[in-house]
């Protein structure tokens, strides 16, 4: 009988598609994948180790999922992803629920893993290959709407922020040949994939150490002669963007005018205690230089507050720099102290309440920057991918260029005729409640 497998996914869009990567090999040996852990002989969980809340949560899903081995729904649990490969011993010791844990380098052991534990639960399936050699082909089994997926083009990272333990969880920064890239965007693209989202812990970095040369611009132009509607790029590192990149992105009308670019801090003491390169300079030339060459253009980033040691006079220049810069988008994160990072071991660590003061003010000032973004869209025609229609409001909803999935907010709208999922509209904005934009088709022109 084949053997029932349901997987959880946690943690990035990097992640998921190496759950994806495990589904389609778990398919392709002849198992039977379920939609839920609870209809499954065999769960696997994906975890994300990054930072705390992501651990809090990883663990939270292994004591859900291990409650249904206990009570005999369940024959066994696999943990795969950051965490398995971060605590590996403190797993095995403190969680003897779990059966088998694979490393980030091991995921397509998966097969054999899941084999391994139906036959005998309990029996510790462990294997950690080397991370710098993880495999990056393969099939895929979207986990995504059929209509968006993810395009992943390099592996690790090479960066080395002093806050970051993410070199240590997937090795160095390593990018897939192009050609395997292309071949699998062209899949994506027969298949009816319309957005593409193209990933990367840095994809500016792409090609250097394949080619000796970065080759992000080149990739993306083949990207564009397929038969998708946007191309979407996560992540820019703001140091390695170069003219030819811009000029890319301004000039490919495929490439949404919206661009993710982590920086962190602005305060040039910080960035640097971070390992960040460039400056509070570098970073105002250079989203100035974008808003200029590419009209309409949408800002993402990230933000860390309450580095330790970090003043209330470093705070309060970043503040003034997302004043000035109107970046419509921002994450904002309290430091979080990781186990292996040199941050962790740096003096002056700041109280977790000013850090969530600081967080807040910041969120506030981002709140602010969100209403003139919504000011500024009312009126216009734009864009609509549609993710599906609210029952209780009456209304679609869906995603704008200005919106990635998951992260930023949707636009509600109403329409005189149907609209499908997955189907591109053009919707005239109207207002906003909340993060979210609000119009309709009838007016469209």
């Amino acid at each position: 009988m084949s053997i029932r497998v349901g997987l959880i996914s946690l943690g990035c869009a990097k992640n998921l598609v190496d759950s994806e990567h495990m589904l389609a090999r778990l398919a392709e040996a002849g198992m039977t994948l379920v939609d839920s852990v609870e209809e499954a002989d065999v769960a696997v969980i994906n975890t994300c180790g990054f930072i705390e809340a992501a651990k809090q949560e990883a663990i939270q899903a292994i004591l859900e999922t291990a409650a249904l081995k206990q009570s005999g729904q369940l024959r066994a649990l696999v943990v795969t992803g950051c965490l398995a490969q971060r605590y590996a011993e403190e797993i095995a010791a403190e969680l003897p629920e779990i059966d088998a844990v694979l490393g980030t380098g091991s995921y397509t052991d998966i097969v054999e893993a899941v084999r391994a534990v139906a036959q005998t639960p309990g029996a510790g399936y462990r294997s950690f290959g080397a991370i710098d050699e993880a495999e990056l082909e393969g099939g895929r089994i979207l986990l995504t709407p059929g209509y968006s997926a993810y395009l992943k083009i390099a592996e690790g990272c090479s960066n080395h922020c002093a806050y970051c333990v993410i070199p240590k969880l997937r090795g160095k920064f390593r990018s897939r040949p192009m050609e395997a890239i292309l071949e699998e965007a062209r899949a994506l693209a027969a298949a009816g994939v319309r957005e593409i989202i193209v990933v990367a812990q840095d994809i500016t970095r792409y090609g250097i150490d394949l080619y000796g040369a970065r080759r992000l611009s080149d990739l993306l132009r083949e990207l564009c002669a397929m038969d998708f509607t946007w191309v979407r790029l996560h992540y820019l590192y703001p140091d390695e963007i170069t003219d030819d990149m811009i000029e890319t992105i301004a000039s490919e009308p495929k490439i949404v005018k919206y661009l993710d670019i982590p920086i962190q801090h602005v305060n040039d003491r910080i960035l640097k205690a971070m390992h960040r390169r460039g400056d509070r300079a570098f970073l105002r030339e250079l989203f100035s230089r974008l808003r200029a060459r590419i009209p309409g253009l949408v800002l993402r980033t990230s933000l860390i507050v309450g580095l330790p040691g970090e003043t209330n006079e470093e705070f309060e220049q970043l503040c003034d720099f997302m004043r000035e810069m109107n970046i419509e988008r921002a994450g904002v994160f309290c430091y979080s102290p990781e186990e292996g990072s040199e941050a962790a071991e740096m003096p002056d660590q700041i109280d977790e309440d000013v850090k969530n003061e600081r967080r807040m003010v910041l969120e506030e000032l981002q709140s602010d920057v969100l209403d003139r973004f919504a000011a500024r869209m009312k009126g216009q025609l734009i864009d609509v991918l549609c993710e599906g229609w609210d029952g209780e409001t009456g209304l679609y909803f869906g995603r704008s260029y200005a919106d990635s999935p998951e992260i930023d907010g949707r636009v509600l709208f109403d329409s005189a005729f149907s609209v499908e999922e997955g189907q591109f509209v053009p919707v005239r904005i109207t207002g906003a409640q909340g993060a979210d934009l609000t119009g309709n088709t009838e007016t469209a022109e």
